[in-house]
């Protein structure tokens, strides 16, 4: 190591770790609800079962791709890769889009609440700030 490299802080490290986590227990999910379908988040209704059904069949490829690209980043991010950021970047994108499908063409908000929305929003905001930490991390020299 030179003897000018920069300190990584210890609440980035964290930071990084937490985001390893939340990543895993994201592609968890995805594991699940390939396995399980409908019934991955317990005993599903038949409006469930119907959605399940009716969504096509590249949403779960979307699905995969939004916490695969979600985890590898914060491993990257973990493991001071700069690459973090764009694959951030991917699964920001990845699931914007399956969400928004998931909003903006389907009934679930009428069906089941608004309350629906809220962990989404909440995906979302972690996802945003993932980015937001990994252009930080890049520009303060604690990823390469």
């Amino acid at each position: 190591m030179s003897q000018f490299a920069t300190r990584v802080p210890m609440w980035f490290r964290i930071a990084a770790l937490l985001l390893v986590i939340w990543g895993a227990g994201g592609v968890f999910s995805c594991v699940q609800q390939f396995r399980l379908g409908a019934d991955a988040m317990g005993e599903a209704t038949a409006y469930d079962r119907a959605l399940h059904a009716a969504l096509p069949g590249w949403y779960n490829w979307v699905y995969a791709l939004a916490v695969g690209s979600g985890f590898a980043g914060a491993v990257a991010l973990l493991l001071g890769k700069a690459v973090a950021r764009p694959l951030y970047l991917i699964s920001l994108i990845a699931v914007i889009a399956q969400f928004g499908y998931l909003f903006a063409t389907t009934d679930i908000i009428a069906a089941k609440g608004v309350w629906v929305t809220y962990f989404p929003l909440a995906i979302v905001a972690i996802t945003l700030i993932a980015v937001r930490l990994a252009g930080v991390a890049r520009r303060s020299g604690w990823v390469r």
